[in-house]
């Protein structure tokens, strides 16, 4: 078993170092420039989820960063990666708000984040091999992509608010990623909503009175989560998209660094899972691995685990800026409809990704069922009340697709068996 590096070193290197490792690092000032960056990554997909939701922006921002600072230490400072906010846990919260409140939707988030810690504890000690039988790609892909599609009609309903905006902010979403590459392409949606919320302030469609009250320096609001049962259920499928986005992100850093990170694994998952319990505990929302900071990576080649140790300390400093916090919270509901058109379709295009990715054959029937009747629950959002559990349309579509697949797996085994 790796020791915990409770005290980060690097080792210095050059700027003309072809690649910067991990357990290395260019000088301070390039450093914390590379840092800047992975803020600026994770910024535009962050701070959206807390506006979607109803959380408070600098809540979820604070513990973003502290959650980063968590993995780096729980990971041994071995694996680089940003702790951002899930877009898995959208669907859940807002139906959990709406039925009994916030309080009952952190519980569902702390519950979800004492899942992924007992799941990281388990792969640490045995390996994925388990979950590859339990969730097999055909499963996973279909949860997340049905996660993804549920979404829609909320994105239908922020873009009819501001319709104008909400085109121009798509447009610029979806020209940037064509026009640019790299470093800004991977800002895209950061940038598009910039420019559409500077429009939408032209058009004098935002309240700017909160911005003007907001302090320059304060805590930001915290809130106490509460135990729902009846919740629950709705949570449940966000946990198996966080395990299929973790490992996801551990294979690939593991293959642009050259390094065998399969062993911490487990500890990605727990960690992930810490941090997310923290967030439900005070305010903030989920966490994952992103994406994002993965592909600034790639773009610059500089793995340094100090860049996300500079990343996590800015995030938390920008946190306790409530001018920050209300500035975001003052986003058009038009910016937000034209950039999750493209994100919660990414998320279901993610699942589809996972399909591809493992070679999911669809020729055969088993395939087929798991995708096609789990999509239309989820797309449908079918709902099912049992007493006081609320089963939503996501939940209802990921016990589908492991029943299904299961089940008829069983079933063709014994046929054989005959």
């Amino acid at each position: 078993m790796a020791k915990l590096s409770v005290t980060p070193r690097w080792k210095p290197v050059g700027p003309d170092a072809d690649i910067v490792a991990p357990d290395e690092r260019l000088s301070w000032p390039r450093t914390l420039g590379i840092g800047a960056q992975h803020v600026v990554a994770m910024f535009g997909a962050t701070f959206l989820v807390p506006v979607l939701t109803g959380f408070p922006p600098a809540t979820t921002l604070l513990f973003s960063g502290i959650g980063t600072i968590a993995f780096l230490l729980i990971t041994g400072n071995r694996l680089p990666s940003y702790l951002g906010s899930s877009f898995a846990v959208i669907a859940p919260v807002t139906a959990a708000v709406t039925a009994q409140g916030t309080g009952s939707a952190l519980g569902g988030l702390i519950a979800v984040g004492v899942l992924l810690i007992i799941i990281g504890a388990v792969v640490h000690l045995v390996g994925t091999h388990w979950l590859d039988l339990v969730l097999p790609p055909v499963v996973t892909g279909a949860v997340v992509a049905l996660i993804g599609f549920n979404l829609a009609p909320a994105a239908k309903n922020n873009f009819e608010q501001g319709p104008v905006v909400g085109m121009v902010t798509l447009v610029l979403l979806v020209g940037a990623l064509a026009f640019f590459k790299g470093l800004i392409g991977r800002l895209a949606i950061f940038l598009a909503v910039v420019l559409g919320y500077v429009l939408a302030l032209v058009l004098g469609q935002v309240d700017t009175s909160g911005i003007a009250q907001a302090a320059w320096f304060g805590l930001p609001e915290f809130q106490t989560p509460t135990l729902r049962l009846e919740v629950l259920p709705m949570f449940l499928p966000a946990v198996i998209a966080l395990v299929a986005e973790n490992i996801g992100h551990v294979k690939s850093v593991s293959q642009m660094t050259g390094r065998d990170l399969d062993p911490l694994m487990g500890r990605a998952l727990a960690a992930d899972g810490v941090a997310t319990v923290l967030a439900g505990a005070g305010g903030g929302s989920a966490t994952t691995t992103y994406a994002e900071n993965i592909g600034v990576m790639a773009a610059t080649r500089i793995y340094s685990t100090a860049a996300y140790w500079v990343a996590a300390v800015v995030a938390i400093v920008l946190a306790l800026c409530p001018k920050v916090g209300a500035t975001i919270s003052a986003i058009p509901p038009g910016v937000l409809g034209g950039a999750t058109i493209v994100l919660y379709g990414l998320v279901g295009v993610l699942g589809i990704r996972i399909w591809l990715t493992n070679h999911v054959d669809f020729a055969k029937p088993v395939n087929q069922m798991t995708a096609a009747i789990p999509l239309i629950i989820g797309i449908a959002d079918f709902t099912w009340q049992a007493g006081s559990l609320t089963f939503t349309g996501i939940a209802l579509g990921s016990i589908a697709a492991l029943v299904v697949y299961h089940g008829m797996t069983l079933l063709g085994a014994s046929r054989r068996a005959r």
